[in-house]
């Protein structure tokens, strides 16, 4: 469907994109992910024709952005960051407005703005004055516009910006809803918003693609960072040794810190920290091959050794939030 092979883009002497590659099958959710700058802008506007690469190619459906980009415009369907209304029109003049210009007439038309307003809930104002309308109304009319002509792609730049959480959900239902039909790329600042409707995620850094593919398998990808937390008891329970050091005062983080150095070799310590008075929240990351194995059984044989009383065993991969801080920052990057 899409198909961007070693695109680069440059802006005078400022190299904004350098030699990415990616394809999007049909029906996929991608997100676009990166810090500011980092060429997502740069990428869409290309897809969509509205810039031409320096080097490289952009395919859509076998068609080359360069050679015919009014061919690509009929496609897809685009949401700038900002979308382009007109304060002075209703919804309802606005979306006649860009039938006209996408060449819809007579009862096709009529369905087309039919469809596009009730899969974005516009009916309540319809006929108000764009001007009057609220942000999260605006970014549905121009998600009404970006589907009016029924395009197999979509590709939407930030369209929750500046919603409120409520807007925020709404919005990500639709463009869910969207996803089961077609196919869509959208960039975004936020993290969450990709894990609730992506399907692929795209890391872009410095005009790079730092990782592509579900976060699940970039998180896989990045070495070392498997990780198992569990919450333990300082009081031991039972009989014989257990009960004398039961008897004994509560242990301290450096009682459980030395406890832990007599774990089996399991990784290094991330933190530890004293929750709720003798209950301990620890968290450790796994040494290469221990994942695989069982390190549930681990923790639990060394807590009985110890006499601690084990609350909660929890493995913990990398959030979507800790990827992106890792591929992006210079730490990360290094």
């Amino acid at each position: 469907m899409i198909e961007a092979k070693e695109l680069r883009k440059s802006y005078n002497r400022v190299e904004a994109v350098k030699g990415v590659s990616f394809s999007v099958e049909r029906g996929q959710v991608v997100g676009l992910l990166g810090p500011n700058g980092a060429g997502k802008t740069t990428i869409m506007k290309i897809l969509t024709g509205y810039h031409f690469p320096s080097e490289g190619s952009a395919l859509i459906d076998g068609i080359d952005v360069t050679e015919d980009p009014v061919a690509i415009k009929r496609k897809i369907g685009y949401l700038p960051e900002s979308a382009p209304l007109y304060p002075d029109q209703s919804p309802a003049e606005y979306l006649d407005f860009v039938a006209d210009a996408r060449g819809l007439d007579g009862s096709e038309r009529k369905a087309a703005i039919d469809r596009a307003v009730a899969a974005c809930s516009l009916g309540p104002v319809i006929n108000k004055q764009v001007e009057e309308l609220s942000k999260g109304y605006r970014q549905r009319l121009g998600l009404a516009q970006a589907i009016l002509h029924d395009p197999d792609i979509l590709i939407l730049d930030e369209p929750t910006t500046g919603l409120d959480p409520n807007q925020i959900l709404e919005i990500r239902s639709l463009i869910r809803e969207l996803g089961k039909e077609k196919t869509v790329i959208l960039s975004t600042h936020i993290l969450q918003e990709v894990e609730a409707v992506c399907s692929k995620v795209l890391i872009l850094n410095e005009g790079r693609i730092a990782a592509q593919g579900t976060a699940e398998e970039i998180g896989e990808a990045l070495k070392g960072e498997s990780r198992v937390a569990f919450r333990l008891r300082g009081r031991a329970r039972g009989t014989g040794a257990g009960a004398e050091r039961a008897a004994k005062a509560e242990p301290t983080t450096a009682d459980i810190e030395a406890a832990l150095g007599r774990l089996p070799s399991m990784g290094a310590l991330r933190s530890i920290k004293a929750a709720h008075g003798s209950a301990f929240d620890v968290e450790i990351a796994l040494q290469p091959g221990i994942a695989e194995s069982d390190p549930g059984a681990l923790v639990f044989d060394w807590a009985v050794s110890e006499g601690l009383v084990l609350l909660e065993l929890v493995p913990h991969k990398l959030s979507l939030e800790e990827i992106f801080v890792k591929l992006t920052t210079e730490g990360g990057r290094e």
